[in-house]
């Protein structure tokens, strides 16, 4: 199983992608080199996914504080909660329920860290709260996979279409198929994707 784990891995992975991949070569004279972006695992890491759900950046970084606050950011302590005083610490009364559900699972981290990725997700989604996209995205930035695309990422979709000028943004299953050649290095593609739509973004911006 092929891991990301210093910025020199992230960089073979994008010559790789360049030299097999001419939109990605150009996509990367935009970008500059990619970023790790690597991230404590645990379920803290989960915890704060589950927060981020359909919620702005902020409002995420003002919920994650209250639970802080609260001492509720750690599974022993969260599942001696319930659902009303999880509400007060800030989670919609859905989200409290996968906090509890996650707190509950007793989920073996360490064991996450030996499992190829689709077992990881497999696992994961079992959580109630815990999708296929959360799932992704704790293999490729927690655990380091260097070979996951998180494929039901709007903002990946629509990288996908400017950078290939494809007619549509890409459905979640349209993207999976197309980045079959980026495997061995799908999350690094991903990096490279991610940041050619905030360059992309950013330039359209600055042109309105």
């Amino acid at each position: 199983m092929n891991l990301i784990k210093t910025e020199a891995d992230v960089a073979e992975g994008a010559a790789w992608l360049a030299a097999r991949e001419p939109r990605f070569a150009l996509a990367l004279l935009e970008t500059g080199p990619l970023p790790l972006r690597l991230r404590e695992g645990g379920f803290s890491a989960l915890l704060r996914a589950i927060v981020s759900q359909q919620i702005s950046v902020a409002a995420a970084a003002g919920v994650w504080a209250r639970l802080e606050a609260a001492g509720a950011t750690e599974a022993k302590a969260v599942a001696q909660m319930d659902v009303e005083s999880l509400r007060a610490a800030g989670l919609s009364r859905q989200k409290a329920g996968y906090a509890l559900a996650l707190a509950q699972a007793g989920v073996d981290f360490a064991a996450l860290r030996q499992m190829p990725s689709d077992e990881v997700i497999a696992t994961l989604v079992r959580i109630k709260g815990i999708g296929v996209w959360t799932a992704e995205i704790y293999a490729k930035f927690s655990l380091g996979h260097a070979d996951v695309l998180a494929a039901g990422d709007l903002a990946l979709q629509e990288s996908a279409r400017m950078l290939f000028d494809l007619p549509a943004r890409p459905t979640e299953r349209e993207l999976r198929k197309l980045a079959e050649p980026w495997s061995p290095w799908r999350s690094v593609a991903a990096r490279a994707l991610w940041s050619y739509y905030h360059v992309m973004k950013n330039r359209e911006g600055i042109g309105a």
